[in-house]
């Protein structure tokens, strides 16, 4: 099998039907041959990602969480803090990966995303 490219334009995009889009077709669900065991040979290359369409209440009311695991290693920040920080595109690579099966095949499928 030949590796497959999809380029997408981000522009006016909504941010989570852009990335269930992209979800989608990193799975292969948009090819006859798909098998939810295998990593499909296809490669998502995004552009104009800053382009995207985020709206003013969800930059101030998103909210991404971690835990250390010790008391007090709970950490919050929102989503205009995580683009102040690491940009637009580390918000959609955010996205995508939470809208991929949790399971060994995650990491590898996230490797054929290209953010530019």
């Amino acid at each position: 099998m030949e590796k497959r490219e999809h380029i997408l334009d981000a522009t006016e995009q909504k941010l989570g039907r852009f990335a269930s889009r992209i979800a989608h077709v990193l799975l292969g669900k948009d090819q006859t041959d798909f098998a939810k065991n295998t990593v499909a040979q296809v490669s998502v290359i995004i552009e104009n990602v800053d382009a995207l369409d985020i709206p003013e209440k969800k930059l101030t009311e998103k909210i991404y969480d971690r835990y250390s695991g010790f008391h007090g290693g709970r950490k919050e920040e929102t989503l205009e803090e995580l683009i102040a920080k690491k940009g637009v595109a580390e918000v959609l690579r955010r996205a995508v990966y939470n809208m991929l099966p949790a399971n060994r095949l995650r990491k590898k499928r996230m490797k054929n995303l290209i953010i530019q």
